[in-house]
C-alpha cells in the first residue's frame, strides 16, 4: 500500500501531469485507456518502460528511484496516521497533508520535495 501510494503520488506529481512533460505522449499512447488513479497510470508505464521515449524512460526511472526514497522516510508516518486510509485518488497523500505538522522529519523532508513539482498542498 505505501509503495502504491508513492509510485502513484509520484507520477501524478510530474511524469504525465499536464502536455508538457515528459510522458504525456507516451501516456497517451500505450496508456490511453488506463484510469489514473490507484497506481494504475504507473504500472501501465512501467509494463511499456522499454518502448518509452528516452525522456519519459528516464523521468520514470527517477520516479522509482525518489518513491523507493519516499516510501523509505514515510512508511512509518504513513502506517501510523493512514492506516485506514483507501489508496486511490489521493486520498493517501490528502491524509498525510492532515497530518503534516505531525510527520517525522525525515518523511515531512521527502513529502515536501513533491511540492516544488506540482503538488498540491
Amino acid at each position: 500500500m505505501i509503495a502504491l501510494f508513492c509510485v502513484s503520488l509520484l507520477v501524478g506529481i510530474y511524469a504525465y501531469a499536464d502536455d508538457t512533460r515528459p510522458c504525456a505522449d507516451d501516456a497517451a499512447k500505450f496508456c490511453k485507456d488506463v484510469k489514473p488513479g490507484g497506481g494504475r497510470m504507473a504500472t501501465c508505464l512501467k509494463e511499456h518502460q522499454k518502448d518509452l521515449t528516452p525522456a519519459c524512460r528516464q523521468r520514470t526511472e527517477n520516479m522509482m528511484m525518489r518513491a523507493k526514497e519516499m516510501h523509505k522516510a514515510c512508511a512509518d508516518d504513513i502506517d501510523k496516521f493512514c492506516q485506514n486510509v483507501q489508496p486511490g485518488k489521493g486520498q493517501i497523500a490528502d491524509c498525510m497533508r492532515e497530518h503534516k505538522s505531525e510527520l517525522s522529519a525525515g518523511c515531512m523532508q521527502e513529502f515536501g520535495k513533491g511540492r516544488h513539482r506540482g503538488h498540491k498542498g
